[in-house]
């Protein structure tokens, strides 16, 4: 494209009025539309807003407010003596968020129409959509770097590695997975010891498989991962909610409890609330584990990105009466199409897990679990994992900066030391429905916390995921929240 070209200058068409709303609005959606669309690409320079309210018979005032808006949600970039262009990245789910969740609830009756997604589906985490942007950034893989490593893995395939599958994963994953435990969690671990899985909550249903029967009672967080809790629930198991406080997992309710087989938890950074449970309530959940004969799973699932100092060892790490199952995956920590992960269990367990694996199948490839351990041995992998975890610092520095500046006093937030979300306390005046639907207007996805609890009763807030946006749809998202939560 010619430098300083004007895309469109007379040809960008204006909506119809019918049912279009106002002329700002008409003038807002044809512009976004043609970036969406492909009309005007990255770099283009836009008509000036006097060029096209002559144009359009719109007043330039107005159109200022329209090119305010798309700047705002990081549609086009505006610089004074060189017009305005549009944007690098252009974020087109915005328009597709909005559109899912309202396709959700356009059903024939509130009371007996059924749901058309699986529950919490709509807000399911997404690339590029503020704020369930809960994904490991796409962006921060390198694909070159990537596709060297399982290149040079595929080079060195064996022929009998193509045909006789190692049952518990490839012996060279299992060893580099053992080794940055011992380093990085503080598990004293070994190869013989781990098993692959497609993530975590393929190793947490082999578990269930493995334990439960119908009728038996989980512990679980409230609140909670619910997508686990389903698990335990098609598994026939009745879930234990238990509280969580500002030290983790609140025992108290569960000393008489004489049927519960599992407890399940989160312990480095709580899921949904981020806390961190406290070493003697990591004590406490061994010893209630050992006497009562029951098991732990430990879901580690994004230790490691803590942006404030060293995480705490993992529970396993101490597991001396070897009660905890623990795991891993490294779909937060690259990228979550990879579908691997990892189970390390008591050894009691290990050999049960094992042979549910084997009977119901394998299904993680070989050059996946190769190349992903070519990726470990070097530099690549630890050498990510910083750079992801400076630029989701970033990401979530812009927020809480942003959010600062826009709404001083409107607001509290917590957990955000650590992971990929954390929680936005609005003050006690704000009407979180209306915040809600003010935030969907606007392209932004707001997930209530009451929608992880089960009995536990907690005060309006959302949980704002950062980790998979641009620093231009952070940036923008957050004023537009704090826009709204300044009212």
């Amino acid at each position: 494209m010619s430098k300083g070209r004007v895309t469109l200058a007379m040809e960008l068409p204006l909506p119809a009025g019918e049912a279009t709303g106002t002329k700002q609005e008409r003038a807002y959606l044809a512009i976004r539309d043609a970036i969406l669309n492909g009309l005007v690409q990255a770099g283009d320079r836009l008509p000036s807003t006097r060029m096209l309210g002559e144009r359009w018979g719109i007043a330039r005032g107005t159109l200022e407010n329209v090119f305010e808006r798309l700047q705002l949600e990081g549609y086009i970039v505006r610089q004074v003596g060189s017009g305005s262009r549009v944007s690098a990245v252009i974020p087109d789910s915005y328009l597709k968020a909005v559109t899912d969740s309202r396709a959700v609830r356009t059903t024939p009756s509130a009371e007996t129409a059924t749901p058309l997604l699986p529950p919490g589906t709509e807000h399911r985490a997404q690339v590029s959509v503020p704020f369930v942007a809960r994904l490991a950034n796409p962006h921060l893989i390198v694909p070159a770097e990537w596709a060297f490593h399982l290149q040079r893995a595929m080079a060195g395939l064996k022929p009998e590695q193509m045909c006789s599958a190692e049952p518990q994963g490839a012996l060279a994953l299992r060893e580099q997975i053992a080794r940055y435990l011992r380093t990085h969690r503080g598990i004293d671990c070994h190869a013989e010891q781990i098993l692959i899985t497609n993530g975590i909550r393929h190793g947490i249903d082999l578990v269930a498989r493995c334990v439960l029967k119908p009728g038996d009672q989980v512990c679980v967080e409230d609140p909670g991962y619910a997508a686990v809790h389903r698990i335990f629930e098609q598994a026939g198991a009745e879930l234990l909610h238990v509280p969580v406080d500002e030290e983790g997992l609140d025992l108290g309710g569960l000393s008489n409890l004489t049927g519960c087989r599992l407890a399940y938890v989160t312990p480095a950074h709580q899921s949904p609330l981020g806390v961190i449970m406290s070493a003697t309530r990591r004590l406490e959940l061994l010893d209630w584990a050992q006497h009562r004969n029951a098991w732990i799973i430990e879901d580690d699932y994004d230790s490691e990105y803590n942006y404030h100092s060293a995480p705490l060892p993992a529970l396993k790490s101490i597991d001396s009466m070897q009660r905890v199952v623990y795991c891993g995956s490294f779909n937060q920590a690259l990228f979550s199409n990879l579908r691997l992960g990892y189970l390390l269990a008591p050894p009691e367990l290990h050999r049960k897990l094992l042979a549910l694996w084997h009977a119901v199948g394998r299904s993680v490839g070989i050059s996946e679990q190769l190349g992903l351990a070519e990726f470990m041995r070097g530099p690549a992998f630890l050498r990510h994992l910083r750079r992801a975890r400076l630029e989701y610092q970033v990401l979530r520095d812009i927020l809480l900066d942003t959010l600062m500046a826009e709404a001083p006093g409107r607001y509290r937030i917590s957990g955000e030391h650590a992971g990929f979300h954390l929680i936005l306390w609005p003050s006690g005046d704000q009407d979180d429905s209306a915040l809600i639907k003010g935030a969907e207007e606007l392209g932004l996805v707001l997930q209530p916390l009451g929608q992880s609890c089960y009995h536990i009763k907690l005060e309006p807030a959302f949980l704002l995921g950062f980790a998979a946006l641009t620093r231009v749809q952070a940036k923008s998202a957050a004023r537009q929240l704090g826009q709204l939560l300044r009212g």
